[in-house]
């Protein structure tokens, strides 16, 4: 196999041109960056439909065009370069149960990032975004995900009535403080999560079923700190809850 030794190359080319949003939204695939990344998309059958990586290497597998290292480092995202990209087909699907974490208006894609990386963490079916979110397909959201982009269903909603189950709205303000945990047996629900600054719209918390909040000393938490306190309080054993609060779990 031939090693690009240019940055110019017209295959490198295209992939630098993955950073952009309407890049990604026109082709339909996005990059993951770094061995961890493509490591978990193995992990979860995924497989590239296109992978570089630097020339003399094993890394990434068969399939994988070698590329000089100044070439490859010119088109990265990241500031100290790369070894091993990958790209890959965005996949998405409908919001499923038992458990979805829905996103509205938060646009950091960090934040967007790390919410998939928890709702992997804690067992979530699916996170669906509706208007206003980040691009989890962008470089940013993608290393924050630390893989989880690949492991967690993704899904568009613009309608609440989309979403599974009971609808819990997460507040920094107001609501009942939340309490889990949610079990086997309780029926699909979703979480909902508002942008950084504005949360959730009132009229979104007025078609929830539910409205609660974390206790915390602070003004409020981050969309996917409060996200990942949720998902932890909403899945944590029985057991462990009933422990906490000094009772006896029934048998």
């Amino acid at each position: 196999m031939t090693r690009i030794a240019s940055p110019h190359n017209p295959r490198l080319k295209a992939l630098r041109r993955l950073q952009r949003a309407r890049e990604r939204t026109r082709t339909g695939v996005f990059a993951a960056e770094g061995e961890d990344l493509v490591a978990a998309a193995a992990r979860a059958g995924r497989v590239p439909v296109a992978g570089y990586r630097l020339a003399g290497s094993a890394l990434g597998g068969d399939g994988f065009e070698e590329v000089e290292r100044e070439a490859l480092a010119a088109v990265s995202a990241l500031g100290s370069g790369s070894r091993v990209v990958g790209v890959y087909e965005q996949r998405w699907s409908a919001p499923a149960g038992p458990l979805c974490v829905y996103l509205y208006g938060v646009s950091d894609p960090g934040n967007v990032g790390t919410v998939l990386r928890s709702a992997e963490a804690f067992g979530a079916a699916s996170v669906a975004l509706g208007p206003g979110c980040a691009d989890p397909h962008s470089p940013k959201a993608v290393r924050a995900s630390m893989g989880a982009v690949f492991a967690v269903a993704l899904a568009r909603a613009r309608e609440l009535e989309e979403l599974p189950g009971e609808r819990v709205a997460l507040l920094a303000h107001g609501g009942e403080p939340l309490r889990g945990p949610w079990g086997a047996g309780a029926g699909a629900v979703t979480l909902l999560v508002g942008a950084e600054r504005s949360g959730l719209p009132q009229e979104i918390v007025e078609r929830c079923e539910r409205a609660a909040r974390i206790p915390v000393a602070c003004d409020s938490l981050n969309a996917a700190m409060a996200a990942t306190v949720a998902l932890y309080e909403l899945t944590r054993p029985a057991s462990l809850a009933a422990d906490e609060e000094g009772t006896v779990p029934a048998s």
